[in-house]
């Protein structure tokens, strides 16, 4: 009897430490394997300037994959002066989840995001983000998907190459288990380390999204302290498709200037969520980790594209 109450006190301090050292700690982004990318090389941000009067070799298209509705306090600070003055409060703001499609004329085709996946609207029950977490998110109540990646990869005539992220938040993984198996997938420094008590909630979803994707191939940022931004990396070492360090709302949160067809367009990611924060110089919300940080790389974004009006900027979810 004696035996049986000492392992049922030892039982319980072991769950309680556990349980403390997940509220103290957290939890990786995803416990799916990370390695550093051996795709692209860092430059100076000198380097991309000189080539934006160029006319690129890559054609981009953006898809919105689904219309979805969320807290706008976590997309825009509504503490901010402009956000106040302007009579902004909490409630629902539209936004769409979208994935690019980068087709270069000699790599092939690349998605920058995930859009969402087929089971989101086909089965629900057996898609990555499930469960309570998507009764949180109020995935059935208020998303409404279009154009699933699995049946847009259906109607490509050729594979698909690699996946680009911006961010591993779970909006930006909810296509991902319709990329086919194998496929090399890339982020920012960090992405799938970062602990916080969020991902104890969260993990098993992104898990689950990637599962059966190789190891997530992490950028390798050089610090460009003379440049625009924190890092830039030419992907396909052309100059057609560059991987920007813009941390913050994540630490690895990646922008991606693409010299397309038509000329150059920037993918800001999450760095800025609305198309309202953006022209208003009003940074996101409560979704950003480190809004200190966050701001420096939205402001390094808007300063960028305010002396290069010939880039044509998307936002992370409207455009």
């Amino acid at each position: 009897m004696k035996n049986a109450k000492r392992i049922l006190l030892v039982a319980v301090a072991v769950l309680f430490v556990a349980a403390t050292t997940l509220v103290l700690v957290g939890a990786a982004t995803t416990s799916h394997p990370h390695q550093r990318s051996t795709l692209g090389a860092a430059r100076p941000s000198a380097d991309l300037l000189a080539l934006l009067s160029e006319p690129g070799p890559v054609e981009l298209e953006s898809i919105a994959s689904a219309d979805w509705a969320v807290d706008r306090g976590g997309l825009v600070n509504l503490g901010h002066p402009t956000a106040k003055s302007a009579g902004l409060v909490d409630g629902d703001e539209p936004i769409q989840v979208f994935f690019h499609a980068l087709r270069h004329p000699t790599k092939g085709l690349y998605i920058v995001d995930t859009g969402v996946e087929d089971a989101l609207r086909d089965a629900p029950e057996q898609a990555a983000l499930r469960g309570l977490l998507a009764d949180a998110m109020k995935v059935k109540e208020k998303m409404q998907v279009k154009e699933p990646l699995g049946a847009w990869l259906a109607k490509q005539p050729g594979p698909l190459s690699g996946v680009f992220l911006t961010h591993l938040h779970l909006d930006h993984l909810t296509g991902m288990a319709d990329v086919p198996a194998g496929t090399p997938v890339y982020a920012g420094p960090g992405e799938t380390t970062t602990r916080a008590f969020l991902n104890v909630l969260t993990q098993s979803i992104a898990d689950r999204a990637l599962s059966g994707k190789a190891a997530v191939s992490e950028w390798t940022y050089t610090p460009d302290t003379d440049g625009p931004f924190d890092g830039a990396v030419d992907i396909f070492g052309d100059g057609s498709v560059w991987a920007l360090w813009v941390p913050g709302h994540t630490p690895g949160s990646t922008a991606y200037l693409v010299r397309s067809t038509k000329g150059p367009v920037l993918l800001v990611g999450d760095a800025s969520h609305t198309r309202w924060g953006w022209e208003h110089d009003v940074e996101p919300g409560t979704f950003t980790a480190d809004a200190a940080r966050g701001r420096q790389s939205f402001q390094k974004l808007r300063a960028f594209a305010q002396a290069h009006p010939e880039v044509a900027v998307r936002l992370g979810h409207q455009h």
